[in-house]
């Protein structure tokens, strides 16, 4: 934990990045039950198959529809000392974003194709907070060339380094 910051990292999504471009990242709250922040405390939760989706809820009052966003495929295991109102493992959570910030990824998601993907989860003085990256996703072509110019840069690096040795 970064003293500086207040930040405890608690788990990253593994193919974030070797599948999506990644373009903005955002902070977002996430609404939890009270045994759903205890199993995350004690186990880390699992963000592979995880992403957002924005949907409108309907008023009754002839305004446009609510936006919400909400984290879907979110794994947290169950907590081991819940009883019977433990929460189920893969239920959705509402993300707690402002409205501009929601209807800015609404329109990322609408007209420019992308996809809203959670790249990490980590408390933020005692808060779970869930970073939100609105990402492209990466072809076939475009994961080799990353692969290629990383290792290129791995080997760039060593040159530099047996060379500094001598």
């Amino acid at each position: 934990m970064s003293s500086s910051s207040g930040e405890k990292v608690i788990a990253t999504n593994p193919n974030a990045r070797s599948d999506f471009f990644l373009e903005e990242v955002v902070e977002a709250g996430i609404a939890l039950l009270g045994t759903e922040v205890k199993s995350i405390r004690n186990q880390s939760p699992n963000l592979k198959d995880s992403h957002v989706e924005i949907s409108g809820k309907k008023r009754g009052d002839g305004y446009p529809p609510r936006l919400e966003a909400w984290l879907l495929n979110f794994h947290v295991a169950p907590y081991s000392h819940g009883n019977i109102w433990n929460h189920e493992a893969k239920r959705p959570r509402k993300l707690l974003l402002h409205a501009h910030q929601i209807k800015k990824m609404f329109g990322a998601l609408t007209q420019e194709g992308k996809t809203l993907i959670p790249t990490r989860i980590y408390f933020k003085n005692g808060r779970v907070k869930v970073e939100v990256a609105i990402a492209k996703g990466k072809k076939k072509g475009d994961k080799r060339e990353d692969v290629k110019k990383r290792s290129q840069d791995r080997e760039m690096q060593q040159a530099m380094k047996q060379r500094q040795r001598r």
